[in-house]
């Protein structure tokens, strides 16, 4: 175990066998008494002392192509060492990733994992050929001491380190990583209500996190999983890409398809009607990337010119079949594609 990061004694407020503690690692903000763990189950209070359950507990490591973030504006065709830890600060209904996001919370399980240190992902890294390491499957901010260490030592060795995230960082964790932390893809699920009905949380830290982390200089591309009768209504899907346009019209805007899974087994699939209309929607607004995700035979995988509408990078499931691109413009009118390329 390793002594948390973000947390402080609550005087005055002593339960048997401690202080309390406030953690601040994420917008929960969890009061968390002696003996007890917050609500993401992996960061547990010892006599006043806050300790992370997961560092170096890595529960998942697999090569994927960036794509797989998705990420599509940082070295298109290029591989991710992508890691995770268990547990999770949402209660996501449709989380696909469940079974290690949602690890069993009725009782006090012990902490699941291959034991690695920073030194041994940077260096399975590099003797992969990844060019970047992502904190991906499970949310990032909840193994941050151990994510932090790796990005670190990662930046040190020239990797770039992406975080795939819920967005609900507390601001102090987020400028604590920025500076060693290349690109984020952050979940914009709906509306307020979709967030405490299907999430557990709440919306406006997600939007603080949106505009700070592209405040600090992080590339941050968005997605939206589009699921039927939640937030598919032309309301939802245009509050957020005018959201997005507020903040910045080049934020890449990934709109996917929804299928059944978890406790959203009720729910059909998303229509490629829906997707469409979403691609629409984050167009007339002004968003100047959107792209389609989670189905097949859709052009919307491709980047195309906001200028003049020529295709630049051709895409077909997570492998780039052609890219035009020449040192970030376009060949055909030069305009400023923007990203890390």
């Amino acid at each position: 175990m390793k002594e948390a990061l973000f947390y402080e004694q609550i005087p005055g407020e002593k339960e048997q066998g401690g202080s309390d503690v406030r953690c601040h690692l994420c917008a929960h903000a969890c009061l968390i008494h002696a003996g007890q763990r917050g609500i993401c189950a992996v960061r547990e209070n010892q006599g006043g002392t806050l300790y992370t359950l997961v560092y170096g507990k890595v529960i998942s490591n697999n090569i994927d192509p960036i794509e797989k973030k998705p990420i599509f504006h940082m070295l298109p065709g290029s591989t991710s060492l992508s890691i995770a830890t268990v547990g999770c600060n949402f209660r996501c209904k449709h989380c696909q990733n469940y079974e290690i996001s949602q690890y069993p919370r009725e009782r006090r399980f012990e902490v699941p994992g291959t034991e690695m240190t920073p030194l041994d992902v940077v260096a399975l890294a590099e003797r992969y050929g990844c060019e970047s390491i992502s904190y991906t499957y499970t949310e990032p901010t909840i193994f941050f001491e151990f994510a932090y260490d790796c990005a670190r030592l990662a930046h040190e060795k020239g990797k770039k380190n992406v975080f795939v995230s819920n967005g609900y960082t507390g601001p102090g964790a987020t400028k604590m990583i920025a500076p060693y932390l290349t690109a984020n893809n952050i979940d914009l699920k709906g509306s307020d209500t979709f967030y405490r009905d299907i999430c557990g949380a709440r919306l406006s830290p997600v939007l603080d996190t949106i505009r700070l982390m592209k405040e600090l200089g992080v590339w941050v591309e968005v997605t939206t999983l589009i699921i039927p009768g939640l937030n598919d209504s032309e309301k939802d899907l245009s509050d957020i890409a005018s959201f997005l346009v507020s903040v910045d019209p080049s934020i890449p805007w990934h709109v996917s398809g929804f299928h059944p899974t978890y406790k959203l087994m009720d729910r059909p699939s998303t229509s490629l009607e829906s997707l469409r209309k979403a691609v629409e929607i984050g167009y007339a607004v002004g968003l100047r990337y959107v792209y389609v995700g989670n189905v097949s035979g859709e052009d919307g995988e491709n980047t195309y010119c906001p200028s003049c509408r020529a295709r630049l990078i051709h895409r077909v499931g997570y492998r780039i079949g052609e890219n035009r691109l020449r040192k970030g413009r376009c060949p055909e009118c030069s305009w400023v594609i923007q990203g890390i390329w």
